[in-house]
């Protein structure tokens, strides 16, 4: 009873690639891991030197896994300012080109040894078992946790069609029931799942809590903590509310003229951002992408974000801990954020042009401390700690002990059911063939000799 928990947190993407997948769930290692009351593991993906240089920036490139975790926990010691204790392994991953996503080659539940399987936090659990082919996950772990990250039906359809997103759908459905006990949705924004909980577990950087500190003694002193007026960050794809904005900026033109609004984003639709901007009347300035944190931002009032695709939106936690007030849609992916009165919400276009020029006129509101600590990753923490119900004993299958007869009928047929299904998906995943049919990268279902020298895996028997 003493023995402390063991968390293993697997996720989909890693450093130095910014997506939310490689950055929430690192933060979240080092803060359950803060106290010493629980071990932790985080569980990355490992890519050769070929797809490192088709995912990381900047000519990013690691010629080891030792030299990789020392850019992590470097990084992430710059922004927490304390020395995280928790564990990094890695798991062999490949770079999909054309769903510009990590999956994993081979049986990833193996990097953690039987002796320590008791918690597994499947950061976007439906991404990591689509193609897994190897022990089932309940059966491993007595606990598994998936946190819903990412609103994949939207893109689908956004991007694809109707047909492919039905489809979808139901192979998430059928996947995360099969292989998770809980399941915490960040927002109403992503796909439901049944006995599902909705809770935002994810906090800000501690930075742009400290920007946002700053700015507050300038405001006490009565100085102008802010000059310069709108702009948005995010990668510049149409998917990521750019469309949205660019069309808002389109409709009223007349109504904000005056208006100006820095854009800073990289990302494959670019050039056709640039030239739609072109062809606005106002003044609208499209910049590279940089990093949020950077002194450039410091000075803006307002930031502008209509979209609708996020579950929820890092930059707009990231604007309101700085203290600048944020003016989006009115929409599910936005609800945690309504609770902070620099939080302006429109439903309507014509609303849009009301509420930006309020936000333009007004000064921020000052965050109180209960306020900054409802964005940070120490209140996250707590909120996951109790959706999980972390704090309660377990057991392996220690809910197949119903309390009485017919309970136990019902129960033993649930899971007779949910077996068969997690027995047809293992059949179905093993071969090449039904793998390339749903989109799985061809030789991913075991990780190719490059790999397993790169992480010293052993050669399974009879290669």
């Amino acid at each position: 009873m003493n023995r402390k928990r063991h968390i293993a947190i697997f996720t989909t993407a890693s450093l130095p690639w910014m997506t939310g997948t490689a950055v929430n769930p690192l933060f979240r290692a080092a803060y359950l891991s803060k106290d010493g009351e629980r071990k932790v593991t985080l569980v990355i993906p490992w890519l050769s030197l070929k797809d490192q240089e088709l995912v990381y920036p900047n000519n990013c490139r690691f010629s080891s896994p030792t030299e990789h975790e020392a850019y992590v926990r470097q990084w992430l010691e710059e922004r927490t300012k304390f020395r995280s204790d928790f564990t990094i392994r890695f798991y062999p991953g490949k770079f999909s080109v054309d769903k510009r996503s990590i999956l994993a080659a081979g049986d990833i539940s193996e990097v953690i040894p039987d002796e320590d399987s008791d918690v597994a936090i499947l950061e976007e659990p439906e991404h990591l078992t689509w193609y897994h082919h190897g022990k089932r996950w309940k059966t491993k772990f007595c606990l598994v946790i998936g946190i819903v990250h990412t609103n994949y039906l939207e893109y689908v359809r956004r991007e694809k069609n109707g047909v492919q997103a039905f489809l979808l759908k139901y192979m998430n459905t059928w996947v995360v029931s099969i292989y998770c006990h809980k399941v915490i949705r960040l927002s109403a924004a992503t796909q439901d799942y049944p006995k599902s909980i909705i809770c935002n577990v994810h906090g800000v950087n501690p930075k742009f809590l400290e920007i946002g500190k700053k700015k507050l003694e300038q405001q006490q002193n009565g100085d102008q903590a802010f000059t310069k007026a709108a702009y948005y960050i995010g990668k510049m794809v149409w998917s990521k509310g750019y469309r949205e904005l660019l069309k808002l900026l389109h409709d009223h033109q007349k109504e904000l003229t005056g208006l100006q609004v820095d854009l800073y984003g990289s990302g494959e639709d670019s050039s056709e951002v640039q030239e739609a901007v072109q062809k606005l009347e106002l003044s609208v300035q499209v910049h590279p992408g940089r990093d949020h944190a950077d002194p450039i931002f410091h000075e803006y009032k307002v930031f502008l974000n209509p979209s609708t695709t996020d579950v929820v939106c890092t930059t707009t936690a990231e604007a309101l801990a700085m203290g600048k007030i944020v003016v989006c849609a009115n929409h599910s992916s936005n609800d945690f954020f309504k609770q902070f009165p620099n939080c302006r919400t429109f439903d309507k276009s014509n609303d849009f042009v009301t509420v930006t020029r309020k936000a333009l006129a007004d000064e921020p509101a000052q965050l109180t401390d209960a306020q900054r600590h409802e964005l940070s990753w120490e209140a996250a923490t707590e909120r996951f700690l109790k959706a999980a119900e972390l704090d309660h004993p377990l057991t392996k299958n220690q809910s197949r002990s119903p309390s009485n007869n017919y309970m136990s009928t019902s129960m033993n047929l649930q899971w007779n059911i949910e077996d068969l299904s997690a027995q047809v998906h293992h059949f179905v995943s093993g071969f090449e063939a039904s793998r390339k049919i749903f989109g799985a990268i061809p030789g991913s279902l075991q990780p190719d000799e490059e790999q397993r020298k790169e992480l010293g895996l052993v050669v399974p028997a009879g290669n």
